[in-house]
């Protein structure tokens, strides 16, 4: 009889095994879009609302537009997800109700307590999402390239976030370790949660 693989094997494999069944790759990708659309749905109403905090105070008018110019390019994904998910009539989550209240609340809570926080909450959720894009990559690389290649250009951009927000003070944020380990694991909640609901 032969050896069984290593379990560390197992565990240590990022991509998902393929789902077994007729109509398996259909409900993966349908999966994908619900869930990527979820994320920039999230992400847009995260920077409006740290737009609207920082708008509205002296001094933070270049901070709000550049809160805007974020949550513009991540507009630009989620128009290209609602095209992708009507053209292929998958329902979005049912959980975006949820998630647009989620995402309003952490856009102003980490406005509300200052500048650098705001930093850490794009740093905490978009190197969350840059790794989520990157294992979607992964996964579509032979079976759907063109998805894989827009994937790819988002994920660079989530980057660019997250490499802009490190720049700005992310990590000098009032209680970073804790304010960013929270944020991360929102996220990556949601990602399960949106994946199937």
């Amino acid at each position: 009889m032969p050896a069984l693989p290593e379990a560390d094997h197992l565990t240590d494999r990022r991509i998902p095994l393929a789902r077994p069944g007729r109509g398996a790759s259909r409900r993966r990708r349908d999966e994908i879009l619900r869930v990527d659309h979820a994320g920039e749905y999230a992400a847009v109403h995260i920077y409006r609302a740290q737009k609207a905090v920082f708008e509205g105070r002296a001094g933070k008018t270049a901070l709000a537009a550049d809160m805007g110019e974020m949550r513009d390019q991540e507009a630009v994904h989620l128009a290209r997800f609602e095209a992708l998910l009507n053209a292929e009539r998958v329902r979005p989550t049912l959980m975006t109700p949820v998630w647009r209240l989620a995402a309003m609340a952490l856009g102003t809570g980490t406005a509300l307590m200052g500048e650098k926080a705001a930093h850490a909450c794009t740093e905490a959720v978009e190197s969350v999402i840059e790794e989520h894009y990157a294992g979607q990559i992964a996964e579509l690389r032979d079976r759907d390239p063109a998805l894989a290649a827009e994937l790819s250009v988002f994920r660079d951009e989530e980057l660019a976030h997250h490499d802009h927000a490190v720049g700005r003070g992310a990590r000098e944020a009032p209680a970073y370790g804790l304010l960013s380990a929270a944020i991360k694991a929102g996220c990556r909640a949601a990602i399960k949660i949106s994946e199937k609901v």
